[in-house]
């Protein structure tokens, strides 16, 4: 860890076999846990917490002040769990007084150029293409992945396993398990490719797909579609899951495109 060409603050908790290169600046009010490394160049800032065995490349910038006019210089923090990989150049800001805390979960692979801003809560497994822009106050869940150059506009949800495609502008919710492309974005099938990847069943992800050709086929809108679901199809988490988002969106889902493909 003794690396005389870095600066850690005194105040910092380094685990003892965490690897720091030249040049990295780590300042005070940090943790980084056992086995992590901390590539050339990166700036780590106060209140960020880092796990175990993750890998900061060169140009990272950890727990840096939120870019949001509303920020009074609150305590806040920037959270990134175990075995997560932030490639070079990837901007993580801390939270504001909204959530007082932006996270980044486990097992996360977070490519260069990637912005996460304020009070982003990010899930575990989450996989974030180069480019990717995320305005403050979004939530992620566990196994989304999201192409590059992708922007996803501030307070948007994406459900768990949603895959969005490349080059995408994000203004709605996604729903979980779903594929979404186009533009404007919306419904192109369920992601049944990286579902099976993940151990769902062949009967799981039909399921799945009778629910989304309600929601999305039928003609009817999202409260009489989910009356259907709920009259017509047994309950499961699955459903359930589904159900519950579109009834908590706030800023509504996307929309339904030209295609009828629900594979």
């Amino acid at each position: 860890m003794n690396q005389p060409l870095a600066y850690v603050h005194p105040g910092a908790k380094i685990a003892q076999n965490v690897v720091i290169e030249p040049f990295v600046t780590i300042q005070n009010d940090v943790e980084i846990g056992e086995g992590t490394w901390i590539g050339p160049n990166v700036t780590i800032f106060p209140g960020a917490r880092i796990g175990k065995n993750c890998k900061i490349y060169p140009g990272a910038v950890i727990s840096a002040e939120p870019q949001d006019l509303k920020f009074k210089g609150e305590y806040s923090t920037a959270e990134i769990g175990d075995n997560t990989v932030i490639r070079e150049c990837v901007t993580i800001n801390r939270g504001t007084v909204d959530k007082n805390k932006t996270v980044v979960g486990a097992n996360c692979l977070i490519m260069a150029y990637v912005h996460i801003a304020h009070d982003c809560i990010v899930g575990n497994n989450v996989i974030l293409a180069n480019g990717v822009q995320l305005a403050g106050h979004i939530n992620l869940g566990d196994f989304v992945f999201v192409g590059g150059t992708s922007a996803v506009h501030q307070f948007v949800n994406i459900g768990p396993h949603a895959m969005v495609a490349g080059g995408s502008l994000v203004r709605k919710d996604v729903p979980p398990f779903l594929k979404a492309a186009r533009e404007p974005l919306s419904y192109a099938g369920v992601n049944s490719i990286g579902l099976r990847r993940r151990g769902f069943s062949s009967e799981k992800i039909e399921e799945i797909q009778d629910i989304y050709r309600i929601i999305y086929l039928s003609g009817l809108n999202n409260s009489a579609a989910i009356d259907k679901i709920e009259i017509e199809l047994a309950a499961t988490a699955e459903r359930d899951e589904i159900i519950n988002f579109i009834r908590n969106s706030e800023r509504g889902i996307i929309k339904s495109g030209t295609s009828k493909n629900v594979d």
